[in-house]
């Protein structure tokens, strides 16, 4: 069974990704998570304990938050769709997957797409796009201007609030999935 996959994306860094993606995996048992990042000339997927909880890192939050494993995958955006595919495969054996980057949910298609606006003057190309695909959005009063129709919008307040709905909506899935 493939897992669920959540795609979590933002306007510019700094915007909320990863605190989203910790507490997600706060609350599900078993998920693991891929970090993105953009590189210029080549890609790795990182596996390496020792270097993904270092002090500071985003991998590290993720590890802490209860992720049961955790790839940094770095790309350039010719190779991406072939080294995120590697990743997922190799996180494959776990119920679900928190995928945080902007490059890599336009590559995976996730199950569900989660956009920390954040400051809209501060939006770093690609982050419309995102925007555009996104089934959730978390942001302040002023940002972003346009919400998707159909998404869900939910203040940066209510982070808990929207990480319930986030989950109850794939308990409900998979209550309509079995026989």
């Amino acid at each position: 069974m493939k897992p669920i996959i959540i795609g979590i994306g933002g306007g510019h860094s700094g915007a909320g990704k990863t605190t989203i993606a910790c507490e997600i995996l706060k609350k599900t048992e078993g998920w693991g998570a891929i970090k993105f990042t953009k590189t210029p000339f080549y890609s790795s997927i990182t596996d390496d304990q020792e270097v993904l909880s270092e002090k500071g890192k985003d991998t590290g939050r993720l590890l802490e938050a209860g992720a049961e494993k955790v790839l940094w995958v770095q790309s350039s955006g010719d190779e991406l769709a072939a080294t995120a595919s590697m990743a997922v495969q190799m996180l494959s054996n776990l119920p679900g997957i928190v995928a945080e980057g902007n490059s890599i949910i336009e590559v995976l298609t996730p199950d569900i797409v989660v956009f920390v606006a954040g400051a809209r003057e501060r939006f770093k190309p690609g982050a419309e796009r995102v925007l555009g695909m996104a089934d959730i959005v978390i942001t302040d009063e002023e940002s972003p201007q346009r919400v998707p129709e159909g998404a869900e919008r939910f203040h940066t307040a209510d982070v808990g609030r929207c990480v319930e709905h986030i989950l109850r909506r794939f308990k409900k899935s998979k209550k309509t999935d079995q026989p």
